[in-house]
């Protein structure tokens, strides 16, 4: 096992399963201790179970992003064990059976549940979180987006996704991606670094499966982001390959 990671405590939201739990597994496996963020407790330490099997150092956090008080609750966990955090991989994030509609047929409760999570969720433990970040000596915090969220991919009617016009969830990782830029410029005195991470189409049960790409292809891009170097990017939208259009 590599160890580069040796001392970092990373947490990753919705890592139970899919590529929240890849990451979770990338970034153990190279030395750093995982905490496992699951809204379920139970699935949270079978994931972390499985990790620890693998000679992990995995923790299970119980975390809902969309409840404040578990928000907190995680935030003083982290703080009373390990009095920073490295890096926060905000994975959790949802696409509702009511946004595979065309866009002008969404419900507008469909659009709010998706940003509650995709949007609110992902800022309220990203801001409960920076205390802790700013302890790190290089602080980490990547935003799974997609490239659904890329407005020149959206644009383009010969894009591969064209078809995919997922009003709530696309329009909700456009979102993350601006998040993700104000953020960083806003952090760019302080050691910490922000970017948003497209997984491209890999099979989760957010696509029923049918993406071509495996978890651990998924996961390359933000465990990049979650180790890059000092000198490295801020305020960026990359896949493993590199840049994705805004």
């Amino acid at each position: 096992m590599s160890e580069d990671l040796k001392g970092k405590v990373a947490l990753i939201t919705g890592a139970n399963k899919g590529i929240g739990f890849e990451i979770a597994r990338q970034l153990g496996s190279r030395g750093a201790t995982v905490l496992v963020g699951a809204r379920d407790i139970g699935r949270g330490e079978e994931a972390a179970n499985k990790l620890r099997s693998n000679q992990i150092d995995a923790r299970t956090i119980q975390l809902d992003v969309i409840d404040q008080k578990t928000i907190d609750s995680a935030g003083k966990q982290i703080e009373s064990e390990f009095g920073k955090l490295d890096i926060l991989v905000n994975n959790a994030g949802i696409l509702s059976d009511g946004d595979r509609l065309p866009p002008s047929q969404v419900d507008i409760e469909t659009l709010r549940h998706t940003y509650q999570t995709n949007i609110f969720g992902v800022f309220a433990v990203t801001k409960a979180l920076l205390p802790l970040l700013k302890k790190s000596k290089a602080g980490r915090i990547v935003n799974l987006s997609s490239g659904l969220g890329s407005l020149t991919q959206n644009s383009d009617p010969n894009s591969e996704f064209a078809d995919s016009r997922y009003l709530a969830y696309n329009s909700s990782k456009t979102a993350l991606n601006a998040i993700t830029v104000l953020l960083a410029a806003d952090l760019k005195d302080t050691a910490i670094k922000v970017n948003a991470a497209d997984p491209g189409f890999t099979a989760t049960d957010i696509n029923q499966y049918q993406g071509y790409r495996t978890v651990e292809q998924g996961a390359i891009a933000a465990v990049k982001l979650a180790t890059l170097p000092d000198d490295g990017s801020s305020g960026g939208f990359f896949n493993e390959n590199g840049v994705v259009p805004w």
